[in-house]
């Protein structure tokens, strides 16, 4: 497994999200924040991290199907969370219905909506692109 610049895999991002039924209609236009693990020049996954002062959103982690229980998605998910660390974020926040417990074992706790920051919120994932249904969670980076 390769780490690679997200930029240059921009077409396949796109076509794993859409398989994996995640939303790319916000992606950003830029996907700096992106890290993305290949095999042979192939996409095998992708995480991102948008930027909100000092917190981050985790989005579009995805594992194509063929490449999964290999450790992929704990891979990416520790350079999204360093990459935040990086960049000073206090926490990161994220959206899912599906993988709550996976989030779990990797430290992060389930909030209320209520209880994210008003940058957060304002986020297209969070304002409008996951539905009201998905749990909320956060995860702590840089404890001050």
């Amino acid at each position: 497994m390769k780490t690679e610049q997200a930029e240059n895999y921009r077409g396949h991002i796109i076509a794993l999200l859409t398989a994996e039924k995640l939303p790319v209609a916000d992606l950003p236009h830029s996907l700096e924040n992106f890290v993305v693990s290949t095999q042979n020049g192939n996409l095998t996954g992708v995480a991102g991290l948008e930027i909100y002062g000092d917190y981050g959103l985790l989005r579009s982690l995805a594992v194509d199907k063929a490449f999964r229980n290999r450790g992929i998605a704990d891979d990416l998910l520790k350079q999204a969370e360093a990459l935040a660390a990086s960049k000073n974020i206090k926490a990161i926040y994220l959206l899912t219905e599906t993988a709550p417990a996976y989030f779990a074992r990797k430290g992060y706790e389930a909030i209320t909506r209520a209880g994210v920051p008003a940058a957060i919120q304002q986020s297209s994932e969070f304002s409008h692109v996951c539905p009201q249904s998905a749990i909320v969670m956060q995860k702590l980076v840089n404890k001050q």
